[in-house]
């Protein structure tokens, strides 16, 4: 891979990791991982481009039929495909069939742009991650064969401990918060072959654990604003992204925000995490 590499459009593939749940703005809207890199990439190079087809709840099948040929069509430098979680996630998941529909994704993309990038989604230290591990880490096998065949990079974040800690991740306990997608963001910037600006795989500090008490009033509020409702849309066949359009379904000019453009200046002399 060429090293301090130039990248002039970008094109986001995946579900609600992608989207950036939930690395919350202000206004309510999500920015994530994937604008945090088109920022510090369009702040590199003049008329840079961005898409992000990624929407939330979206299955590796929908992943495949709705984005990977309007992705691989506009002929991105850089273009990142995650997915595959929302299915392995599932008891009666067919990894099988989840592997061969990434695999068609991959070899619709890696001809039609200059660098593919592939991820092992990140777990959240917990029950969940654990019913879930084995399936995990076969779907996360296939994707190194994938990209040894294709030319594609592989960022590891499932087997970053750093982004195990709970403290990584928003009160919903399914998405990253704002520093969990700022390190993934650093991660796949190296991964491309740009200059490190911080150790995106640095510890953080020794956890203050709370009380008792705390505990099971945040285990309670999960249950009421996360859990429930996540259950109600598995028992109905919804889904929290039906009806939902991606955030930027175009590959267009990236005309940064101040904020977004404070953040890729700030990235780029950071001297450390």
């Amino acid at each position: 891979m060429q090293m301090n590499a130039t990248y002039s459009s970008f094109v986001a593939v995946g579900d609600s990791f992608t989207e950036g749940m939930s690395d919350e703005l202000p206004d309510g809207t999500y920015r994530g991982w994937a604008d945090l890199l088109a920022a510090r990439l369009a702040a590199r190079v003049p008329d840079f481009r961005y898409a992000n087809l990624a929407v939330r709840g979206k299955l590796i099948g929908q992943i495949v039929d709705d984005q990977a040929g309007p992705a691989a069509a506009m002929d991105a430098d850089l273009v990142t495909l995650v997915g595959g979680l929302n299915d392995v996630l599932r008891p009666k998941c067919d990894i099988g069939l989840v592997a061969a529909r990434l695999e068609e994704a991959v070899e619709l993309l890696a001809p039609r742009c200059r660098q593919l990038v592939l991820m092992h989604s990140p777990g959240r230290h917990g029950p969940l991650l654990e019913r879930g591990r084995s399936r995990m880490e076969r779907l996360y096998a296939h994707i190194d064969a994938l990209a040894a065949r294709h030319g594609a990079a592989v960022v590891d974040l499932f087997g970053t401990p750093v982004l195990g800690d709970a403290r990584m991740w928003a009160d919903d306990r399914l998405h990253l918060n704002a520093e969990g997608h700022r390190r993934v963001a650093e991660a796949v910037w190296q991964a491309i072959g740009l200059p490190a600006t911080y150790d995106w795989r640095a510890p953080l500090p020794p956890p203050v654990l709370p009380g008792w008490r705390s505990r099971r009033g945040a285990d309670l509020r999960f249950a009421r604003q996360h859990l429930a409702p996540w259950i109600g849309r598995r028992l109905t066949g919804r889904s929290s992204g039906d009806g939902r359009s991606p955030k930027r379904a175009e590959l267009l000019p990236l005309v940064l925000p101040v904020r977004d453009a404070d953040d890729a200046t700030d990235a780029r002399t950071a001297p450390g995490g």
